[in-house]
């Protein structure tokens, strides 16, 4: 299976301020991933709106294809100068990564310099520096494998311990070694990568952040994909067809809709078998059938699902632990790389609004809408009507 680029960031906030003086920034196209990490000078507010500012010019022209040394004069030329510290306001990382090759290339101004971990190792990538506007810019390149890994820090984290545990912070090679420690033990999620460093991060500053701490990074691995099959085909004879795409598919499987769980139960010769303690006052019991991850009624259940999602903003840690199909279908969201709904168009007139045409269904605006909420939080989703 094709390379996943799993992309995670995680802040911890100066003490009392509410609003976070780093700011990350990412965009996946057909062609390339673009990563920026953005470490606005000072705190709060006006560290924000900097580095908020350096991000979105960054992430925007690059994307364009304007060239990058123009991109660099553009953004450096934008930002105003510390009068006292002689230094600029706001300082930026870029990762690049071509998918067609899985070349990546490192841009830095002025941030620590990132970690690229590769079979589990961290090796210090050689730079070189340029002058742009008489500040100097590094960058460095090289190629990511499959269980590889490359991030980027704000110097909040190196900071932590400072006075405390260590007399100058954490610092960067010690930060290095930790990271190698996660790989020996298991690191397969970014997620997981950038949580416990911004955990240890948070532990050395006794919970007393001293600056803005900020962790983004990529780790390589296999995609995740997951299909979601939700109400019967238009057509009774193209069930057969719609089944077998479903039982072929390389990944996860789910089924939301219980006419939808009885077409393929007839395909596999058996019933959905109903797990009762599953089913909430609001919610129906999930099912269960061979070789289907998941099966759990349609339009209540994604509909409740998607109010999930947006509570904890497709952020899996933030998800109740209550086994209803709910929760379960949101975690099988949230932990796919890649999705694929495929929406029968055959009306159900039980959850059919009178109000609304015959041709207007309830499931296809409600899939729609998960589908549009996923895609802004940079989810690879597609939809598929049978």
């Amino acid at each position: 299976m094709e390379n996943f680029f799993d992309i995670y960031d995680l802040s911890l906030n100066k003490q009392g301020e509410e609003l976070c003086g780093d700011k990350v920034k990412f965009l996946k196209t057909e062609k390339k991933t673009t990563i920026v990490l953005s470490d606005g000078l000072g705190s709060g507010v006006k560290a924000n709106i900097l580095a908020t500012l350096t991000t979105e010019i960054l992430i925007t022209m690059l994307n364009a294809d304007v060239p990058l040394e123009e991109v660099l004069k553009t953004v450096i030329g934008t930002l105003p100068i510390c009068q006292v510290r002689k230094i600029a306001y706001a300082t930026f990382t870029i990762i690049q990564i071509n998918h067609e090759n899985n070349h990546f290339k490192v841009i830095n101004f002025d941030n620590p310099p990132v970690f690229y971990l590769n079979k589990g190792k961290v090796v210090k990538l050689t730079s070189e520096t340029a002058k742009i506007l008489d500040k100097k810019i590094t960058i460095s390149e090289g190629y990511l494998g499959r269980g590889d890994f490359i991030g980027a820090i704000s110097d909040g984290v190196l900071y932590a311990g400072l006075g405390v545990v260590l007399n100058f912070g954490w610092g960067w090679d010690n930060v290095a070694k930790y990271l190698e420690e996660l790989f020996i033990q298991g690191a397969y999620r970014s997620r997981n990568i950038i949580q416990d460093v911004i955990k240890k991060t948070n532990s050395l500053y006794q919970g007393n952040i001293g600056d803005d701490a900020t962790f983004v990074g990529v780790y390589v691995r296999k995609v995740n994909p997951l299909m979601i099959f939700t109400g019967p085909p238009l057509q009774e004879k193209d069930d057969k067809i719609y089944v077998n795409r479903l039982l072929e598919f390389e990944g996860r499987k789910v089924i939301c809709g219980g006419t939808t769980g009885n077409i393929v139960g007839k395909y596999l010769g058996e019933k959905v078998e109903i797990d009762i303690s599953s089913m909430r006052k609001d919610l129906p019991p999930v099912g269960k059938l061979n070789t289907i991850d998941l099966v759990t009624e349609g339009i209540l259940t994604i509909s409740k699902c998607l109010e999930l999602l947006k509570k904890c903003n497709c952020d899996i840690s933030r998800l109740p632990t209550d086994g209803n199909g709910a929760v379960l279908l949101a975690r099988e969201i949230l932990n796919a790389d890649s999705i694929l709904f495929l929406v029968g168009q055959k009306i159900n007139e039980f959850y059919q609004n009178p109000l609304l045409p015959k041709n207007i269904s309830i499931r296809r605006n409600l899939v729609e809408e998960v589908v549009y909420f996923l895609r802004k939080k940079q989810k690879v989703v597609t939809i598929e009507y049978c």
